[in-house]
């Protein structure tokens, strides 16, 4: 325990912080549907999606290696570098919250990464190389081999089921959804659990407590499970609203569908250890189960906005990681202090501009068109 210094202690908190809300950011992914088609009651599926997200957090540590020796040079990390990276990562993900952007909270953190360890350790410390292999392909393919799945199992389902009473098709659908869905938060939590391990595992590293490549010890992988249970219970239901809502009006065929196809794209990339966005996967299988149903309406001013969010949060993320990585670096101690405070500042901030016009429980599946307090009405997807 002598490796574990105040700024140590600092980083892991922060970590866990990042993924909390990396929790309530995505539970999105796992339970919009089902909330939307009715499967299951908002509260009941946040509560089910963040039990199973602590679950899926033991099952694999593939990810977690990626991300503590793979994006970036262990042995030229400090921890200073890794807080600011975090700091990036946890102010972009509440301001895609505020937005209602299903927003990737895995390219955040990459992105706040990147750009700390490239501003405090030179573009040498980055493994470019493995970023293309292992965040870059799968970003891309992850969402399109999703939205393909989904479209081809959508089109199947309603075939399947074009002569029986539309009344017992979608009983039993929502009661498949019960399962995908759940199955879903598991991947998950496999996947992005695992992120916050890397991180935390890759400060142990710079600090010396762990040695080089070494896996996430059953602590770390306990406490980054509970944290992001726990933001998952939550729910992040302005996100909520425009997944379940804003892209697509969703039936329960559609549903079951399209969380199928999220979770085989997931558990396969955590398998391979792929640290792909879930996020994407999941908006994508909506995507595709949007397009296959006849009549459909999809909502491509929504699903265009999110996109243009997924080019950018790496390189802003990116850009407030190296900007509080150069603050570290050169005010040493109180540097790091002036980080925390403004991050926390400008979190609360956020959270306080929320609350104008909250999206809780009670009203997630109200309507796709929302407003903040003093603008203009906006689609979900632009404000939520």
């Amino acid at each position: 325990m002598d490796h574990i210094t105040f700024l140590v202690a600092v980083v892991i908190i922060t970590a866990l912080a990042f993924d909390f809300t990396n929790g309530f950011h995505d539970t999105a992914n796992a339970m919009a549907t089902s909330i939307a088609t009715g499967a299951l009651k908002p509260r009941t599926a946040v509560l089910i999606s963040g039990v199973l997200n602590v679950i899926g957090a033991f099952l694999s540590t593939e990810v977690a290696k990626t991300i503590s020796g793979g994006i970036v040079d262990d042995t030229l990390v400090t921890p200073g570098m890794v807080f600011a990276g975090l700091v990036g990562a946890i102010l972009w993900n509440l301001l895609t919250w505020l937005l209602g952007l299903p927003s990737s909270s895995s390219h955040a953190l990459f992105g706040g990464l990147i750009g700390a360890v490239w501003v405090g350790a030179g573009s040498h410390g980055v493994q470019f190389a493995k970023v293309v292999e292992k965040v870059l392909v799968p970003a891309v393919a992850s969402p399109v081999v999703a939205g393909v799945a989904a479209l081809l199992a959508t089109y199947l389902a309603y075939k399947l089921t074009s002569r029986a009473r539309k009344e017992s098709v979608t009983k039993g659908f929502r009661l498949g959804q019960i399962a995908s869905a759940s199955l879903v938060s598991l991947a998950h939590g496999t996947n992005d659990a695992q992120k916050t391990m890397g991180v935390i595992t890759l400060t142990l590293i710079s600090a010396g407590a762990l040695g080089p490549d070494a896996g996430p010890p059953l602590w770390v992988i306990a406490s980054a499970g509970l944290a992001i249970g726990l933001g998952t219970y939550l729910g992040g239901w302005r996100i909520i609203r425009t997944m379940g809502k804003g892209l697509t009006e969703i039936q329960s065929p559609q549903g079951f569908a399209a969380e199928t196809a999220s979770t085989t794209v997931i558990l396969t990339s955590a398998h391979l250890g792929f640290a792909l966005s879930t996020t994407q996967v999941a908006s994508g299988s909506i995507l595709g189960a949007g397009l296959a149903r006849r009549l459909a309406e999809v909502r491509w001013g929504v699903a265009g906005r999110m996109v243009v969010a997924w080019l950018v949060t790496l390189p802003a993320a990116a850009l407030v990681g190296g900007v509080s990585a150069g603050v570290v670096r050169h005010g040493g101690d109180v540097g790091t202090a002036v980080v925390a405070l403004v991050g926390a500042a400008v979190a609360a901030g956020i959270v306080l501009v929320s609350r104008r016009n909250p999206v809780s429980a009670h009203n997630v599946n109200d309507a796709h068109e929302v407003t903040i307090r003093g603008a203009e009405p906006t689609r979900v997807g632009t404000a939520a």
